[in-house]
C-alpha cells in the first residue's frame, strides 16, 4: 500500500510542479533523459542480470508478449479503420499494450498474496513486462518515428538506445553465470534507486486533461484495450481455454487489468510519438486500473 502511496504522491508532485511553472520549459524532457540514460540502464543491468526464470511460471512471463503481439494487431487494425495518425497508433501499442506490473503490480501481489505474489511479479516484470519493452517497444517507437522505416535505421536506432544496450549486457551476464561485484552491484542500486520518483514525476509533469477530442478519442481506444479487453483476453486464453487455476492464474488476470507501463511512456516520448496522450495514458490509465485491478480481485474471490 506504501508504494501506491508513493506513486500517487509522486504523480501529483509532477502536477504541482507543472500547474505553478515550477520548472521553466519542457522540464519533463530533461527529467526523462536522466531515467532513461542513468536509471534505467543501472536497473536493467541489476536486475536482468540476477533474473531466474522458472517453468513453473511461464505464464505470467508469457501474459505481457500476448498482450504486445494482439495489442499491436488491435491497434493497428484500429489505427486503419479511424485513419489515427501513425504517431498516436504507436503511442497505443506501446502504452496500451504493456502493463505496469512492477510500479502497479508489486505492491498489490504482495498485498493480496504475500511473498509469493511479489515473487511471480518478479518474473512477470523482467522476464515479462519490461523485456517486451525493451525489445519491442524500443522497436516500435523507432518505426513509427521514422518517415520512411528502413530496417537499417530502426535497427541503429534500437543497437544506439541505452536500455536496450544494457539490457543485452545483462543477458549475456545472466547466461555467463556473470555476476556483479558487491561495490558495483551497490553502486548500481544507487544509481537505479531515483527511477520511481523520476518516472512518476515526470508523467506528473506532462498529464493534460484532454483538450482535444482526437486526444481524448484515441486516449478512449487506448484504455479500452488496456484495462477491458486485456484481461479479459487473458482470462479466456488462461481460465476458459488452458483450464488454469489458483493464485499464478489469479496474478496472470489481475497482471493484464493493471494500467499502462509509464517506461513505455516516456520511450514513446523520447521518439516524439505524441507525448500528451502517452502522458495521458499512464496518468488517467494508472489510477483508473486501481480501481479496475481492487474491483476485479473482489469479484474472483
Amino acid at each position: 500500500m506504501q508504494n501506491i502511496i508513493f506513486l500517487v504522491v509522486c504523480i501529483s508532485l509532477g502536477i504541482i510542479f507543472k500547474k505553478y511553472k515550477i520548472f521553466k520549459g519542457d522540464a519533463y524532457l530533461v527529467v526523462s533523459n536522466i531515467i532513461l540514460y542513468i536509471c534505467l540502464p543501472a536497473t536493467t543491468l541489476l536486475y536482468a542480470s540476477e533474473a531466474k526464470i522458472e517453468s513453473a511460471y511461464i505464464l505470467p512471463i508469457l501474459m505481457p508478449w500476448i498482450l504486445y503481439v494482439l495489442g499491436f494487431l488491435f491497434f493497428k487494425v484500429v489505427g486503419k479503420l479511424t485513419k489515427m495518425h501513425k504517431h498516436s497508433e504507436g503511442v497505443l501499442i506501446m502504452t496500451g499494450s504493456i502493463p505496469s506490473v512492477s510500479f502497479v503490480g508489486f505492491p498489490i501481489f504482495e498485498m493480496f498474496y504475500g511473498a509469493e505474489g511479489l515473487h511471480i511479479g518478479v518474473l512477470m516484470s523482467q522476464a515479462g513486462s519490461f523485456l517486451v519493452c525493451a525489445t519491442f517497444g524500443v522497436i516500435t517507437a523507432s518505426y513509427y518515428a521514422a518517415e520512411k522505416p528502413s530496417f537499417r535505421e530502426i535497427a541503429l536506432n534500437v543497437l544506439r538506445f541505452p536500455v536496450f544496450l544494457t539490457f543485452i549486457i545483462a543477458i549475456l551476464m545472466n547466461v555467463s553465470d556473470i555476476h556483479f561485484a558487491p561495490i558495483v552491484a551497490e553502486l548500481l542500486k544507487k544509481l537505479a534507486a531515483p527511477f520511481g520518483l523520476l518516472a512518476m514525476f515526470s508523467i506528473g509533469l506532462q498529464i493534460e486533461l484532454p483538450k482535444k477530442n482526437a486526444i481524448f478519442f484515441n486516449l478512449s481506444w487506448g484504455l479500452f484495450f488496456k484495462l477491458i479487453l486485456s484481461p479479459l483476453i487473458i482470462f479466456v486464453l488462461f481460465v476458459v481455454v488452458l483450464k488454469q487455476k489458483g493464485s499464478v492464474a489469479e496474478i496472470c488476470l489481475l497482471g493484464a487489468a493493471l494500467g499502462p507501463m509509464n517506461t513505455a511512456a516516456i520511450i514513446a516520448s523520447k521518439y516524439g510519438l505524441n507525448p500528451p496522450l502517452a502522458s495521458a495514458m499512464v496518468g488517467i490509465g494508472i489510477p483508473i486500473s486501481l480501481i479496475g485491478v481492487m474491483t476485479l480481485y473482489f469479484l474472483i474471490h
